[in-house]
């Protein structure tokens, strides 16, 4: 009777800690709790799994470019303190060239410059032969299909290249070269703007500048369509072709902004670059522009 008793009491102190226990409010979902190590987490806290990854730079960068596309870039046989070797005793300069030894130098990476043809430029940014594109390459909704793009490093206005003596050598819009045979580079937008030259008898485009200017030349176009910069450049290797500027309401109606190509995803990376573009001033873009032009083969 006694065990019986004894084993009653032990029941009822046992339902009695269970009911206290019971009597405790629990926490709700959004008071913080402690976790294993003593520090207090809360549902806002982040989640390390889901944040963007921090950009690491390579030990080495690979920017492509034509190396045929002066001021921008272009290919030379004389090591200058602004060239970079491309390989073949050759090396590249240019505006382009300046903006990806920045890059390079502020990312702490070492710049290779890759020499590709102009259409060769976003499949080997995709396959992985490059890192970036700095190559006066414009932003486009057709571009963007494949590869993204940073913010405008450069911006310039769309000028026509013709003979210093020929026919369109006095024009000063677009109307007047109604008939003309007008071209420009393959896949670019100068190609497109040829159709806003109502009458113009649109040529085949053509694989790069230095074909165009030897085209125009010879006489088997009128002109050509350019960004100033390009165009001052052939003007002063060649004396014998001009370009055509035009008021705003005598030209194209817009103006091509260049940017660089970076492969879809790389967010953190297109940040990276972002910044380092941001910190060079308008001032010091001009100057460098400036000094390629002066600088570029056969400017003198």
């Amino acid at each position: 009777m006694k065990k019986t008793l004894a084993l009653l009491l032990s029941l009822l102190f046992i339902v009695a800690m269970l009911a206290a226990c019971g009597d405790t409010d629990a926490p709700d979902a959004g008071t913080p709790t402690p976790d294993n190590t003593g520090s207090e987490v809360t549902p806002d806290a982040e989640n390390p799994e889901t944040d963007t990854p921090e950009f690491i730079a390579p030990d080495v960068i690979r920017i492509g470019m034509e190396c045929e596309y002066a001021p921008y870039n272009w290919t030379q046989f004389e090591e200058t303190e602004f060239s970079v070797p491309i390989g073949g005793g050759a090396y590249a300069d240019g505006y382009d060239v300046q903006i990806a030894k920045i890059v390079a130098e502020r990312l702490g990476s070492r710049l290779e410059i890759v020499k590709t043809e102009w259409d060769g430029l976003p499949p080997s940014l995709t396959s992985g032969m490059i890192d970036l594109i700095i190559a006066g390459m414009t932003d486009t909704p057709e571009r963007r299909e494949t590869i993204d793009f940073t913010e405008v490093y450069w911006i310039s206005d769309v000028v026509i290249v013709v003979t210093a003596d020929g026919q369109y050598a006095d024009a000063d819009s677009i109307d007047d070269f109604a008939g003309a045979k007008i071209t420009g580079q393959l896949s670019t937008i100068h190609y497109d703007l040829i159709d806003k030259i109502e009458g113009v008898d649109k040529q085949e485009a053509m694989a790069d500048f230095p074909t165009m200017l030897m085209s125009l030349s010879s006489g088997k176009i009128d002109g050509y369509i350019a960004e100033r910069p390009t165009a001052i450049a052939a003007g002063l290797s060649n004396p014998s072709v001009k370009y055509i500027a035009f008021d705003a309401d005598k030209g194209f109606g817009e103006e091509v902004p260049v940017s660089v190509g970076i492969r879809k995803g790389e967010d953190a990376f297109k940040t990276a670059v972002n910044e380092i573009l941001a910190e060079i001033t308008e001032t010091q873009r001009q100057q460098i522009m400036e000094d390629a032009i002066a600088r570029q083969p056969l400017s003198e």
